[in-house]
Formats: C-alpha cells, structure tokens, sequence
C-alpha cells in the first residue's frame, strides 16, 4: 500500500486542482463585475423612464428578476 503521506506521485493531479480554483477565484470576480455593470446599466435604463416590467420583457425575465438584479 502507498504512503497516503507522499503526495509526490500525484503532483500533475494537486496542480490541476490548483489551476481548478484559481480559475473558479478568477470567474467569480468576474461574474461580480458583469453584475455590477448590468445593475448599472439597468439602473440607466430605469432614469431614462424604461419600466422593470419593459427591461424584464425585453430580457427574457420576470420583473422580480429584474427587482433582485437591481440589489446586486
């Protein structure tokens, strides 16, 4: 049986799981970005006298969606 203690023989396997979760890391700052722009466009919207329930319609989405990606 291997020594569970000697991870060297699975070395390629441990930086894959790195590379894994910095790339997770990396995508949830971006996501957090792209929501903080579709918040602030919306919100464009919204000063300009476009109603949630038209930015909804045109998006695809419920005007509640629309409400909870405003509170982003």
């Amino acid at each position: 049986m291997a020594n569970t203690n000697d991870l060297s023989a699975h070395q390629s396997t441990i930086e894959r799981i790195k590379e894994a979760r910095a790339q997770a890391i990396h995508h949830t700052r971006m996501a957090r970005q792209f929501a903080i722009e579709r918040r602030d466009l919306m919100q464009s919207l919204l000063d300009q006298g476009v109603s949630q329930a038209d930015i909804a319609r045109e998006l695809g989405v419920t005007r509640q969606a629309i409400q909870k990606m405003l509170t982003c």
